[in-house]
């Protein structure tokens, strides 16, 4: 099954159920009114929310047409957002790059820290900035969407946990980052608003590609309608979603719509490309002794996307420009 969030003017916008070739689209106020709603509700709206999904796919309901400009982000505001950074591999070039050694305990307890949620940017909304010199990047990511979780959970008691399945671009302001880290307080600034791919799905959704704890299929990222990279989300994970989750609920609880993510995706496969622009200016850095890709400028576009065996895009695009204010 798979939801989105119509952009009607109101703050948390209005619950769309969408076909699976991203055709149409349904709003159903009289199961749930928001996504938010939904996931609060989640045992009592399910099976009537998955009828409404077969039904536009039969055909045997007309919805409005599919379009990624009407849509908010699918939780266009959450309770929760937690980012993780699940690709180890990723921080150790980002270290190596800047000559710093990796403690050992990064391959064995998960990074993770709290992003903003309160405004999240719909897929086709721009990215604003103040100043270009902040460095603009994008992250490419995967993010699941839990159920109501409590302090404490077993790793092999979360199976029922995670709901939904989605894409974020986890938009950096590379520039910013260095101070805020100095500090020792963690990321505030240099993290503005996440913005998401139209559609979360249910597992079920990526067949064999969804293994109970990661995808495996490559994320696409493309800068400018280049291809920038394509790393497969489900290699050389170090920590899955069933380990962050339990991380995260080692000190406390998790609300329903809590979204958990992935961290930018990163293969050893070089060859594969990257999933943000600050991985392959460390690469540059590493072989030449100097980065040579600029991060975003404005006008840029950055796309992102995730297709599936049968070449289907599976979540729809985050498909956005860069805009200097």
């Amino acid at each position: 099954m798979k939801l989105a969030t119509y952009n009607n003017r109101m703050r948390d916008g209005e619950l769309v159920v969408v076909d699976k070739n991203l055709q149409t689209m349904m709003t159903v106020p009289q199961i749930a009114p928001t996504m938010q709603h939904a996931l609060d509700n989640w045992s009592e709206c399910l099976e009537k929310l998955q009828d409404v999904y077969k039904k536009l796919n039969a055909g045997i309901l007309e919805g409005l047409q599919f379009d990624p400009k009407k849509l908010k982000a699918p939780l266009p505001r959450a309770y929760q957002w937690a980012d993780g950074s699940a690709y180890v591999n990723h921080v150790e070039l980002v270290r190596k790059a800047r000559g710093a050694e990796m403690p050992e305990n990064f391959w064995t307890d998960p990074l993770m820290y709290q992003g903003g949620s309160d405004n999240f940017l719909g897929p086709a909304d721009d990215i604003e900035v103040l100043d270009l010199t902040y460095g603009v990047d994008f992250e490419a990511e995967v993010v699941v969407v839990t159920d109501d979780i409590k302090m404490g959970t077993k790793k092999e008691d979360l199976n029922e946990s995670i709901l939904l399945i989605g894409l974020v671009n986890d938009i950096s302001l590379r520039n910013l980052i260095p101070n805020e880290i100095a500090k020792g307080f963690g990321f505030f600034q240099s993290k503005p608003a996440s913005s998401f791919a139209p559609v979360f799905v249910t597992p079920d959704e990526l067949g064999d590609s969804w293994d109970g704890a990661k995808v495996n299929l490559p994320l696409r990222s493309y800068i400018n309608n280049e291809l920038f990279g394509a790393p497969n989300a489900g290699d050389d994970m170090t920590f899955n979603f069933k380990d962050l989750i339990f991380h995260a609920t080692k000190t406390r609880n998790l609300s329903a719509g809590t979204i958990i993510g992935s961290g930018t995706v990163s293969n050893l496969d070089r060859s594969k490309g990257s999933s943000c622009i600050a991985e392959k200016r460390m690469l540059e850095i590493i072989n030449s002794g100097k980065p040579e890709t600029s991060f975003l400028n404005d006008g840029d576009s950055v796309k992102i996307e995730m297709i599936n065996n049968d070449s289907e895009n599976i979540f729809g695009s985050i498909d956005q420009k860069v805009k200097l204010l």
